[in-house]
């Protein structure tokens, strides 16, 4: 060993046979162990997983290694910044105003063009768990990532799912607020009604009006309206707008009756 602080040092030691040169120079072991191994046809020193292997073994590590692509690269080596991801694929979700009401559950079979490796282009077909949450309205988005087309040269395409109602034969939707139209003779209009109701999520709501009920007349009911999403538990309002249907005729004593009651 050379003394302490030295980096290369020439000496003369003595051996069995006299006198000898020694030069010493300091180095990585891995170095010379690969050094020594250079020759060797059998195998080799991989200086990454810091062993001896099969020179063929470490070969086609060495290469996998160096071929596999990077998480910004695509098979073919080409980087993925420049690839263009296409527009959403969107399709219509309708549904009743009872199941965006109370929220639903729907699975939904969709297919896809996919590009094969080969060019070919394949059709594969999947079914979607698609869940309503209470209160979604009208033009409400849900979209699953990357299962829309995926053709050569672009990004899979997301696939997105527009909420639509249908036609409701009692309830309109206006913002927060359900409007239901009622007409009523003119007899209840002037000497009382009660209506029922069958709310959206199923509850008989039975509506009393002791008032005289005019052409336009409105009711309205505080938190019996649609779901408000932001304010959980809290309901917009329900108003009912009331119109009356005059008879077409009335008899001699009708006209007579009702002059003598309501008076002129």
């Amino acid at each position: 060993m050379p003394p302490p602080g030295s980096q290369s040092r020439s000496s003369t030691t003595a051996g069995p046979s006299g006198p000898s040169n020694f030069h010493y120079n300091p180095s990585d072991p891995d170095d010379f162990f690969a050094e020594f191994m250079a020759s060797n046809k059998t195998y080799s020193f991989d200086h990454d997983r810091r062993r001896f292997q099969p020179r063929s073994h470490w070969t086609s590590a060495r290469n996998s290694r160096s071929e596999a692509p990077s998480g910004s690269q695509k098979e073919n080596g080409a980087s993925t910044s420049n690839i263009e991801k296409p527009p959403p694929v969107e399709k219509t979700l309708l549904c009743t105003l009872e199941e965006l009401y109370n929220g639903t559950k729907r699975k939904m079979k969709i297919t896809r063009n996919v590009a094969k490796p080969d060019g070919r282009i394949e059709v594969e077909t999947e079914v979607l768990a698609v869940e309503v949450l209470p209160g979604w309205k009208k033009g409400t988005k849900i979209t699953f990532p990357n299962k829309g087309d995926k053709l050569h040269g672009q990004l899979a395409q997301d696939l997105t799912f527009v909420l639509d109602s249908k036609p409701h034969d009692v309830y309109n939707l206006e913002g927060n607020n359900l409007l239901v139209k009622q007409v009523i003779p003119l007899v209840d209009a002037l000497a009382g009604a009660e209506i029922n109701l069958t709310t959206l999520d199923g509850r008989n709501l039975p509506v009393r009006v002791e008032e005289v009920v005019r052409p336009g007349y409105e009711v309205v009911l505080e938190n019996e309206g649609w779901p408000i999403r932001k304010e959980p538990g809290k309901k917009g309002k329900l108003v009912i707008k009331f119109d009356v249907t005059f008879p077409m005729r009335l008899s001699p004593s009708q006209r007579a009756a009702i002059r003598r009651i309501m008076g002129s």
